[in-house]
């Protein structure tokens, strides 16, 4: 018999989804914003399974994993639609990112990267090309932001290591 550790998840049922998943701020808060995407396999297909976490560098009350009614939250959780896609309200984070990390089946461990919300001077922006610079710099409509992670392949949304 094959157990979970070992074969390649994912295997997120566990506690999930939970109510609010998505929601680092309540509905109406000023200054809200929204982050919307697809997750993106090497051929471009979506990855109707992914599960991903976003941290805003903003603690809520008690810290950033506790989740208050009506307050704000550092930490969210979302999974992936059928068609790849995901969602998450939150408050404009302290510096120039949010922090964003990837599971997704097939890997081994889980990706971290970055979403900035306007081109700056940044360390980590200035170290990379043009191209590759452009994977982690979301596109806006005002208070609604787009950012798609392509996991391999032509566009690849660059990672850290951690």
């Amino acid at each position: 018999m094959t157990t979970p550790s070992q074969t390649v998840g994912p295997f997120f049922g566990h506690a999930l989804p939970y109510p609010g998943d998505w929601e680092l701020t309540p509905p109406g808060h000023p200054g809200a914003i929204t982050l919307t995407g697809r997750v993106l396999d090497g051929a471009g297909e979506p990855l109707p399974d992914a599960l991903l976490e976003l941290w805003t560098g903003t603690p809520g009350p008690g810290g950033a994993l506790v989740r208050t009614p009506g307050a704000v939250s550092g930490f969210g959780r979302c999974a992936t639609a059928a068609d790849g896609s995901f969602r998450f309200r939150t408050a404009r984070p302290r510096g120039p990112y949010l922090s964003l990390q990837v599971f997704a089946r097939g890997l081994l461990r889980s990706l971290l990267t970055r979403v900035y919300l306007a081109d700056v001077p940044d360390p980590l922006l200035d170290s990379l090309e043009p191209a590759r610079r452009a994977t982690l710099i979301a596109s806006s409509e005002g208070d609604s932001y787009r950012f798609d992670v392509r996991l391999q392949g032509a566009g690849e949304t660059v990672f850290l290591e951690f």
